[in-house]
């Protein structure tokens, strides 16, 4: 049995991730904010047996006396700002806490390492530090150049683990591509559509306006992402690891999914496109090659492109 630490354990993959980990009997802390206001969006409570911090990673010092009390056997570093279009709203916020609290914690990682207790860490990367990849499909061996603030400051977290796993210490990063869930935030344009399907089939809402309908992503099952993070955390073997499923859809695929789980198969009229939503710089398609972390550690998906769509649209009706 493992004590694990996971960090933004409240979100959609940090939930899913505590499941996956009590289920297989490792011990499981997690680091809440405001007491743990911010529960997952319609996933009810954490596991029960999840020991809950209060804490800021923003607050260094704080971090380090919370590693260095707990003293797990791994950490996995999902707290961060998550939303692309947040970033550019309010990139210092953003390279705080997806950088330089990253930092942090990583740091006081590799002080418990070298105290004699052997430790390890796992960060949740993002197909973002690839920015407008010149080939496809990404893998990692892939250039960084990330083209927007989260994929900049997640890409400076990216290199950190790297510095820190030449110097010693049992450092991953696994390079997540967009993952969904009935657990996404609306916020999120893949819970937006498949909220608004479902409204629209009610008769709740006359239209759904949306950005650049034509930007293609590898969207992937939630709880499969969470089983590659488990996976890795409980490795004794450190490396980076992309995580995808191969296949890209556009926007307007998802949408069209999404409508037609609800009996809706023209959206004329229903969905449009406006500026005000697109990217200052969006890469055209992310698609990522998961060969690395399925030879070696044995990771598979689940469902299909067409399932995870139906199952958030059922989630939302």
């Amino acid at each position: 049995m493992l004590r694990v630490l996971v960090t933004g354990i409240a979100g959609q993959t940090g939930s899913y991730l505590a499941e996956h980990l009590v289920a297989a009997g490792h011990e499981v802390h997690g680091v809440v904010r405001d007491g743990g206001a911010e529960a997952p969006t319609t996933a009810g409570a954490l596991p029960a047996q999840a020991v809950l911090h209060v804490g800021d990673l923003t607050d260094h010092a704080g971090t380090r006396g919370l590693v260095l009390d707990v003293r797990p056997d791994v950490v996995v570093n999902l707290a961060a700002i998550s939303s692309v279009a947040a970033s550019w709203r309010d990139p210092l916020e953003t390279s705080l806490l997806n950088g330089t609290a990253v930092a942090a914690l990583i740091a006081a990682v590799a002080e418990l390492s070298a105290s004699g207790h052997d430790a390890a860490f796992v960060q949740a990367s993002s197909a973002e530090i690839f920015g407008q990849p010149p080939v496809s499909p990404q893998d990692e061996r892939t250039p960084i150049a990330p083209i927007n603030p989260y994929g900049a400051a997640k890409a400076y977290a990216h290199h950190l683990v790297g510095a820190y796993r030449a110097s010693g210490l049992r450092a991953s990063s696994v390079v997540l591509y967009n993952h969904e869930s009935p657990r996404r935030p609306e916020q999120f344009v893949t819970r937006k559509i498949t909220a608004a399907a479902a409204r629209i089939a009610r008769g709740e809402q006359d239209e759904l306006v949306l950005g650049d309908l034509d930007v293609r992503r590898d969207w992937g099952w939630a709880p499969d992402y969470a089983d590659a993070l488990a996976r890795v955390a409980t490795s004794d073997r450190a490396d980076d690891y992309v995580v995808a499923t191969g296949t890209a859809h556009s926007i307007r695929d998802f949408v069209a999914a999404a409508f037609a789980r609800v009996g809706i198969d023209d959206t004329t009229g229903l969905v449009r496109s406006d500026a005000e939503f697109v990217r200052p710089a969006d890469a055209t398609e992310l698609r990522g090659d998961a060969s690395k972390i399925r030879a070696e550690l044995g990771w598979s998906t689940t469902k299909s492109f067409t399932e995870i769509v139906d199952a958030m649209v059922d989630a939302d009706r």
